[in-house]
Parts: C-alpha cells; structure tokens; sequence
C-alpha cells in the first residue's frame, strides 16, 4: 500500500492571484541566494529583498515573486543607490526642482548597474537579461544557472585567451 499526500495547490492573495507551491517557492529562493552570493563575491553589496532589506542599504536587491504564473522571471535584481541620495531626489521633486540631476540621477545609476549585473552574473554562468518593463526598466532577470540548461541548450562559446 502506497501512501499518498495530495499537493498542495497554489493559495490565492487578496489581488486574486495565485501563490506558488512551497516547493517552487525554495528553488526560487535558493537561486536567490545563489545570485546574492555572485554578486557578494564579486564585491557588490547585495542582499535579499525580503530578509534583510533595510531603509538605510543601498546596492542590489534581489527579488523573488511568489506569483504561481510569473509572465517573467521568478528572481530578478534591482539597483538601490544609497538612501540619501533617493531622499535628495525625493526633495527636489516636492520642491518642484524636476529637471534638478538629483532626480535623474538614482535612475540613470541603475540602468547603468543594470548592464553591470548582467555581465557578472553570466560571467558567474547565471542565465540574466534585461527586464523590459517600463515599471522596473532597470531590473535584470535572473532565469538560473548554465549548468541547470541540457546540454544542448549550454552555451558553447569560449571568450578568447581562456
């Protein structure tokens, strides 16, 4: 006689969406960790968005959506300049200064640590790209490692002098 536990299905929010399994839920997360941990090797202050985001850190946060049927990736990364100058540009904007360089400014940094993400992620063999979302334009997506990919999906590339 075999025993037999039902899974679980996904648990809906108060938006009406469905939340992903348990199980999809810790992969997710320790993929994560696994970018956090890149992104801390390679000098970068980066932490999880949901265990140790704090009004006063700045660098890169790393996401994971709860969503059962993400239209993306299920990790992404976000650039958080230092929380002065975030408050700087708050203030120029509610000044009315909105051509003021301080309100640009923590836009511009992300993208352009955005492109940075990216090449030292996929130096580290994780699978990112650019979000192409007007909401999160400077996010990068994070899809796993080369090493998860069938080997017919790896890249074969070999960056010259390697």
């Amino acid at each position: 006689m075999h025993s037999f536990e039902p899974k679980k299905s996904p648990s809906i929010n108060e938006c009406g969406f469905s939340h992903a399994s348990d199980e999809v839920l810790a992969v997710r997360d320790e993929l994560a960790r696994q970018v956090v941990r890149v992104l801390k090797d390679a000098g970068i202050p980066a932490f999880l968005e949901k265990e140790d985001a704090a009004p006063d850190r700045g660098g890169a946060v790393v996401y994971v959506d709860s969503d059962a049927e993400t239209a993306s990736a299920s990790v992404s990364v976000g650039w958080s300049c230092d929380p002065g100058m975030v408050q700087t540009a708050v203030e120029s904007i509610t000044a009315g200064a909105l051509d003021a360089p301080a309100v640009r400014y923590p836009g511009m940094i992300g993208q352009h640590m955005q492109s940075a993400l990216i090449k030292i992620l996929l130096s580290a063999g994780v699978i990112a790209t650019l979000e192409n979302d007007s909401m999160n334009p400077e996010h990068v997506l994070v899809f796993g490692r080369t090493s998860d990919l069938p080997a017919a999906l790896r890249p074969t590339f070999v960056p010259p002098g390697t």
